[in-house]
């Protein structure tokens, strides 16, 4: 079976290095020299996931929620010290204005972080480096590489409610800027449903995040130490603030929705007048010409010379009539 582990680093007083023998840097970090082993696994099958657990002695159903995937970001707790983190990464793609979610689900103990990840990139190289500058209480901890990626996750969040907030603008510039005759500039029902779905995307990875990070600000699971609490606090605010615009998001374009649709609902009108308006101009010359076709033989101006210009003349008169009494009113 081909390994799925893509590397192993270990964290010491100099900073991070990667190793091959990660069990020997575990049992080197249990024994009292410090720091934490982090394992990054990509993709893994059941069978490769499940070995790892048993080295590592992870519980049962921890691993069967990293085994099956689809799962809500949340915080669990096993075994007083041992964590369970689902995290749900957001990518903003340029080409199709589309939000894509990752899944990365880490086990979180005493001197070992795994990760896994599915469904493609997750911004996890640039924490571990990151980590070897972070502040001292950050450094050479679990946990310190827990807020790391956190703090990663939650940052790209900001980045994703940047680029939708764009769009929306966008979109709301098209709707209220009316065209001629109160069109609604082009804008469909169907473009500003897409972008709510992709709101809504971003709203499932982003809300159900805020509590167990609450939590962990206020120490209340992982046993998180007082020195890392505002660490966690401020990430904690970052993605409170990214809750905000996304359920603004949300509220927005649900009222965009309903402008649009009184806009159609207004235009429809319109055409309705305009046709109602040149049905009735073509009725008055189809009931003078359908009186004159009656061929009677008593029939006023039928032996008239003139009585054909007249009839003509009798029908664009009262059209040139009821066409300009329907532009004053507005209907044409």
């Amino acid at each position: 079976m081909v390994a799925v582990i893509v590397g192993t680093w270990v964290w010491d007083g100099a900073g991070h290095h990667q190793v091959e023998d990660w069990q020997g840097a575990l049992r080197g970090c249990r024994a009292g020299e410090g720091g934490f082993v982090w394992i990054g696994m990509d993709e893994p099958d059941p069978d490769e996931l499940q070995r790892l657990a048993h080295q590592l002695h992870l519980h049962p159903l921890a691993v069967e929620d990293a085994v099956q995937g689809g799962q809500r970001a949340k915080v669990d707790v096993y075994d007083d010290e041992s964590l369970l983190v689902v995290l749900r990464p957001l990518e903003y793609d340029e080409a199709t204005s589309g939000v894509e979610t990752r899944e990365l689900t880490m086990f979180v103990g005493p001197q070992y972080v795994v990760s896994v990840r599915r469904g493609g990139h997750t911004p996890l190289k640039g924490v571990r480096y990151r980590l070897d500058e972070a502040p001292a209480p950050l450094r050479g901890s679990a946990l310190g590489a827990l807020h790391g990626v956190l703090d990663a996750v939650v940052d790209h969040f900001v980045v994703v409610a940047d680029e939708l907030g764009d769009d929306l603008d966008a979109l709301e510039r098209r709707v209220f800027t009316a065209g001629d005759a109160g069109e609604a500039a082009g804008v469909d029902a169907g473009e500003i449903y897409r972008l709510k779905r992709e709101v809504s995307e971003a709203r499932r990875a982003v809300v159900p995040l805020v509590e167990p990070v609450a939590a962990l600000a206020r120490g209340e699971v992982g046993s998180v130490p007082k020195k890392l609490r505002p660490f966690f606090a401020d990430v904690l605010d970052h993605l409170v603030r990214t809750q905000d615009r996304v359920e603004g998001y949300e509220r927005s374009l649900t009222d965009i929705l309903s402008v649009h649709l009184a806009q159609v609902s207004v235009q429809q009108n319109a055409d309705s007048r305009k046709i109602s308006a040149w049905a009735a101009m073509a009725l008055v010359p189809t009931l003078i010409a359908g009186i004159y076709g009656m061929n009677f033989t008593h029939m006023p101006e039928l032996a008239w010379r003139y009585g054909y210009a007249w009839a003509l003349g009798l029908m664009v008169l009262v059209c040139l009539v009821l066409w300009r009494a329907f532009k004053r009113s507005g209907w044409l």
